[in-house]
């Protein structure tokens, strides 16, 4: 497994903790160091991709919420939606990662976290978001 593989795997898990127990991100960041010690560059993206979720949430929510239609925020599983922050962070604020290794790690994770039918969701969404937001922006 690449670094960024797992980056992601504990930023998702920050990020549910986030969410789910209100915990704060530095502190969850803090926890899951101290008890998992991950791979140095894989905690440090992490790190990155948790401030800018954190930094972001509100236009994050708002594109997601777009997109998904007969899903609010708050009806969706927490691990989906934050897969979905994750990614969606990656697609619009992350030049450096091409957007389809942003959608394919996405994925990956509904596979890993989520239920059945977290992959064919996370996946509905994100490619709505790529060619309506992230295209569309190329394309100006």
């Amino acid at each position: 497994m690449g670094l960024r593989h797992r980056g992601r795997q504990i930023a998702l898990q920050v990020l549910y903790q986030w969410d789910v127990a209100g915990i704060p991100l530095e502190e969850a960041l803090a926890n899951y160091r101290e008890h998992i010690e991950p791979p140095e560059g894989a905690f440090e993206f992490a790190r990155e991709l948790v401030e800018g979720v954190r930094e972001k949430q509100e236009t994050l929510d708002q594109v997601i919420s777009k997109y998904s239609r007969n899903w609010r925020l708050d009806r969706m599983l927490a691990t989906d939606r934050n897969i979905l922050r994750l990614a969606a962070y990656e697609l619009l604020f992350r030049p450096d990662i091409p957007p389809r290794v942003a959608i394919n790690e996405a994925v990956e994770l509904a596979k890993e976290f989520g239920t059945e039918d977290s992959p064919a969701f996370v996946n509905g969404i994100l490619d709505a978001i790529y060619h309506h937001e992230v295209e569309h922006e190329k394309g100006s």
